[in-house]
């Protein structure tokens, strides 16, 4: 962009150059666009929960999830069993 404006500052702008310049500067801005629009794809997989190469963050909050519940039965069958052999004492 600085080039083409440069160009366009000087008393003979030379057209050719310009369009040359004008379609490197289109093609980087392009470049960077897509490269943007996959970042906010792939952010928004990883926002969502959506299963995505490269990360294990579902599978890991799966897991976590499956440890708590065992965890939370454990206590109760706990619970339970103590209940019971407070039944069954003279």
């Amino acid at each position: 962009a600085g080039t083409v404006i440069l160009e366009l500052s000087k008393d003979k702008a030379g057209e050719r150059q310009l369009e040359r310049q004008a379609a490197q500067f289109s093609a980087s801005v392009q470049k960077v666009e897509a490269e943007l629009t996959a970042q906010i794809r792939y952010l928004t997989q990883v926002a969502t929960g959506q299963p995505h190469e490269g990360s294990s963050y579902a599978a890991r909050k799966g897991c976590q999830l499956a440890l708590n519940r065992v965890d939370y039965a454990r206590r109760r069958l706990g619970e339970l069993a103590r209940a019971c052999e407070g039944m069954l004492e003279p």
